[in-house]
């Protein structure tokens, strides 16, 4: 007589019906290894699907999309005019608070912001974040951001305006390229990949359209035209 425990035993009826699927596929009774190789197999191939018409200026329609979600831009020639946009841009519309930005960003002038400057990730109190990117894709005017130790994710994320520091040359036309210059670089995989498309937006209300639910009120791309 079978005990309450073995009525519950379905492992030797599963295996059954596995075991009659691969016999009708033809397939190999353990198909662990050739699973594993075929998937090594397709990732390795990096298929790309449908891409959009290349484009004669992706910084011009950056530009454009980026505006489309939004987010506000400035063009400098330099990065020595990124510190008088963020400027220019904070009293403007009477922005003011800590600041929070990249460790990467040390080498400008910062403190001519003439506010509380600190260099890392923020605090939870931290108003304005600064951030610099690793790519921005044209297609859809959306940053990107790699995690790593000096550039944290928090940045853009935690204040209520964030202003991220763009570099023409790190503008790309679409989101598959972003990944294909990373293999190409032989970059691994960072612990977070974030893509941003403007402030943080909700319509769960009626269908109103309310930024800052998630996250930054507002965005602001100063856009280097220099490498």
């Amino acid at each position: 007589m079978n005990s309450p425990q073995d009525d519950l035993d379905t492992s030797s009826a599963r295996k059954e019906i596995l075991s009659r699927i691969r016999s009708l596929q033809s397939r190999p009774e353990s198909a662990r290894e050739t699973e594993k190789r075929l998937a090594d197999e397709y990732v390795a191939s990096h298929a790309i699907g449908p891409q959009p018409s290349p484009v004669a200026d992706v910084v011009s329609l950056f530009v454009e999309k980026t505006k489309a979600m939004l987010s506000t831009v400035d063009v400098v020639v330099s990065e020595d005019g990124v510190v008088d946009a963020v400027k220019s841009y904070l009293s403007e519309r009477g922005l003011s608070g800590k600041v929070s930005i990249w460790p990467t960003l040390d080498h400008l002038d910062w403190q001519a912001l003439g506010l509380d400057v600190k260099f890392g990730a923020p605090a939870g109190d931290d108003l304005i974040g600064v951030s610099g990117v690793a790519y921005a894709v044209a297609e859809t005017g959306t940053l990107v951001f790699a995690s790593q130790p000096d550039q944290p994710a928090s940045t853009h994320l935690l204040p209520e305006t964030h202003i991220a520091v763009v570099h023409a040359a790190q503008v790309v036309h679409t989101m598959e390229r972003v990944f294909e210059l990373r293999r190409q670089a032989g970059l691994a995989m960072p612990r977070a990949m974030n893509f941003v498309s403007g402030p943080s937006r909700t319509a769960d209300i009626e269908q109103t359209i309310v930024l800052g639910a998630h996250g930054p009120y507002r965005v602001h791309v100063v856009l280097v035209q220099a490498s």
